[in-house]
């Protein structure tokens, strides 16, 4: 449509200058239609807005280009045409009924400059444009309700995988829970109440058959010693299972993304050394939170995490180029109802380690978070030992 209201533009223009070469109203010709054009150049920046989003500002801009086209056309009726491409800029800028009217308006207006034109009356003159108006007009407010129910369309889907994933994410939650109760319950519950039934038998024989008694408690530790190894299996098999097999925290932060839209880059500073079991966890999961709040609401295109080695303490940054936020309006700690349980969760975890968390922020200026955890001396002599 731009295109085309250029073109019209131009060609009346070159329409005049070759049919009344000299005329005394040639310069306000070109002055009208230089002022046109650059009121028009505003057009894609402002009528293109959404709708709630308009202001008076773009009603006044209309009205200044339907001014300056109303004047040309009474000084050069040829300039007329230029009105199509003027249809959808009405259309796309008022409401529906007043886009309607002022179509109606420069039809008609259009409808008179061409019967000024024409030498004799000509019924095509008088059909055409009204025709070719309800043609536009039509197929513009077929076109919207299209992209309007797309939109819905496109609103319900998303919102409905929104709620599919949450539900999934609950159903294996739930199913985890289960798993892990009738573990525990077929596991470490059964054998502490065998220990306590035989440490029982052991106290009420203990001074009239030692014998016995001794034998009840080297099966109790028997069964203590069972219990301690099922313990020991399900802690490992809660552990992350990026972290299986040994792989190191570098290598499994290296494999994180957050997703197509997000080009996530590992940078590894210092000398990395062997880190507690629970420490590489709560590293992995606070990476993890990080990313999933900057694909669900930084809107970034990259992301970077960056594991430092600092001698006493081991430290993750996760910065991202995303939209930002005022630090001074951030949950605060002890109200993480406010935006879920992501940073509470990190806290939470870093906490529990005797560590600390930062986030510095600015609006459109992206985000950093950083989290810190100190080192046992012995952690950069000697590994953990093996469980």
């Amino acid at each position: 449509m731009h295109t085309a209201f250029f073109l019209l533009l131009g060609s009346s223009v070159a329409r005049f200058l070759l049919r009344h070469p000299g005329e005394p109203r040639t310069p306000w010709i070109i002055a009208l239609s230089i002022t046109l054009a650059l009121l028009y150049v505003l057009g894609p920046t402002t009528a293109t807005a959404p709708a709630p989003a308009r202001t008076p500002r773009h009603f006044t801009w209309l009205t200044l280009v339907v001014g300056t086209w109303v004047v040309l056309v009474v000084l050069a009726p040829s300039f007329a045409w230029c009105a199509v491409p003027l249809f959808y800029t009405a259309l796309r800028t008022l409401p529906p009924r007043a886009a309607v009217l002022l179509v109606a308006l420069l039809t008609a207006f259009v409808v008179a400059a061409q019967l000024k034109l024409s030498p004799e009356f000509d019924p095509n003159l008088l059909l055409a444009p009204p025709a070719v108006a309800a043609l536009a007009t039509a197929v513009f407010i077929h076109m919207e309700r299209q992209t309007q129910a797309q939109r819905t369309l496109v609103d319900d889907l998303i919102r409905t995988r929104r709620e599919l994933a949450a539900t999934e994410r609950r159903e294996g939650t739930l199913a985890e829970r289960q798993r892990l109760s009738m573990e525990i319950h077929d596991t470490l519950a059964q054998n502490l109440s065998s220990q306590q039934m035989l440490l029982q038998a052991a106290e009420r024989t203990w001074d009239t058959d030692p014998g016995t008694a001794r034998a009840h408690v080297r099966t109790a530790t028997g069964i203590a010693a069972r219990g301690l190894a099922e313990a020991r299996r399900l802690v490992h098999d809660l552990a992350p299972v990026e972290l299986a097999d040994g792989v190191p925290l570098a290598e499994a932060l290296r494999g994180l993304d957050a997703g197509p839209e997000v080009t996530v880059r590992f940078h590894l500073e210092g000398a990395p050394v062997p880190l507690p079991d629970r420490t590489q966890s709560a590293l992995l999961r606070i990476a993890q939170g990080a990313l999933a709040n900057v694909r669900e609401h930084s809107g970034a295109r990259t992301a970077a995490l960056t594991l430092s080695f600092l001698g006493d303490q081991v430290v993750l940054d996760v910065a991202d180029d995303g939209r930002g936020f005022a630090t001074d309006r951030a949950p605060a700690e002890d109200h993480p109802a406010d935006r879920g349980h992501g940073l509470p969760a990190m806290r939470a975890r870093v906490r529990q380690l005797g560590g600390t968390l930062t986030v510095e922020s600015t609006p459109a200026e992206g985000t950093v978070l950083s989290a810190a955890l100190p080192l046992a001396p012995t952690a950069t002599t000697a590994p953990e030992p093996p469980r």
